[in-house]
């Protein structure tokens, strides 16, 4: 058989399955009717927007998994989000593709842009589309990345999406990725808990410019608040697997609401109590966290003492006095020795 009957054989055989997919979609898109589940690909343009995304740098050709393809710069209207073709329109591409894929030349590799771990079509939405029905895994392509520590995984929600977008919007108010480059992502998952954390972090800028006498960057505050408030208590909460242990109330927490959620109670109590509240350390609160869902608490837990974790502006001020001493303490040692050389 020539190469042109060859190609025209498979070209006919993807005019065929093309048909049969346009049944698929009408029946998977009436089913995402009645269900509320969106069917469509990600609009690569509104996430860009959505979550701030500036910089950008070639990575090289890949395999990537076809499963980790989520959305289109251009086309996302026109396949379902399990990339089958919509539109009738598409049969005639569609079907030359199926017989290109099928011939010994292959298709070339196709251009993605990569955010987080999820990817978006540049070029090639009928590749991807015909790599996927014919039971292919992954797919070469050119990668594009775009830097983020925003969490952006395939299958998100709207409601995830959203979280997504406050977190970049946290982000750029707080200037945590420039202050703390290598800083750990901050997953919350209701969005607007982003901005009672934006309060703890004002809270401590007010502490630190009291005890300093004048005003910090937002740069400084919020590397301050990362590396002597929330990575402490977060090191806590991994160090007993408090998530783990409380994962028979199918908790839906991420670390971020649990930090979130224990500092609110710490501070609401130090509020209401003073110096006698019930509870005043974040190991503590972790404690009657246990033991209000009936989970069994590490003995060395209760043992802790974390004095790392800074809880109050009681406690802020007077570690950073500490700190200031120490520093102050540093530079009078360093005038010291150049006077006696």
């Amino acid at each position: 058989m020539s190469e042109d009957a060859n190609f025209r054989t498979f070209y006919n055989e993807g005019v065929y399955k093309f048909q049969a997919i346009q049944n698929r979609v009408f029946w998977q898109e009436l089913l995402s009717h009645l269900t509320g589940r969106h069917s469509e690909l990600m609009n690569f343009d509104e996430v860009r927007s959505r979550l701030h995304l500036h910089e950008e740098h070639y990575e090289g050709v890949r395999d990537i998994p076809l499963e980790n393809i989520v959305g289109s710069v251009g086309r996302y209207k026109d396949f379902t989000a399990t990339f089958l073709p919509k539109n009738s329109k598409l049969k005639e591409r569609w079907s030359r593709v199926y017989a290109l894929a099928n011939s010994q030349e292959g298709p070339p590799p196709i251009e993605l842009y990569k955010v987080g771990d999820a990817y978006f079509v540049r070029d090639g939405n009928h590749r991807v589309s015909v790599a996927r029905q014919l039971g292919a895994k992954t797919i070469q392509a050119h990668v594009v990345a775009l830097p983020t520590t925003v969490p952006l995984r395939p299958g998100m929600s709207e409601q995830q999406m959203e979280a997504a977008e406050a977190y970049a919007n946290f982000l750029d108010e707080t200037g945590l990725t420039r202050a703390v480059t290598d800083h750990e992502s901050i997953e919350l998952t209701v969005p607007a808990r982003y901005h009672e954390l934006m309060g703890h972090i004002f809270l401590h800028e007010r502490v630190l410019e009291k005890l300093w006498g004048r005003a910090l960057t937002t740069e400084e505050v919020t590397a301050d608040w990362y590396h002597s408030i929330y990575k402490p208590a977060i090191d806590l909460i991994r160090k007993y697997d408090v998530l783990d242990l409380v994962r028979g109330r199918k908790t839906q927490r991420t670390e971020g609401d649990l930090f979130l959620w224990l500092m609110n109670v710490l501070l609401e109590l130090r509020h209401q109590y003073g110096e006698e509240a019930p509870v005043k350390s974040f190991s503590e609160a972790i404690v009657s966290y246990l033991e209000s869902g009936h989970a069994a608490v590490p003995d060395a837990l209760e043992h802790e003492g974390d004095g790392s974790v800074l809880l109050t502006r009681t406690q802020v001020m007077t570690e950073l006095r500490k700190r200031r001493a120490q520093e102050l303490g540093a530079e009078d040692s360093s005038e010291t020795d150049s006077a006696i050389t």
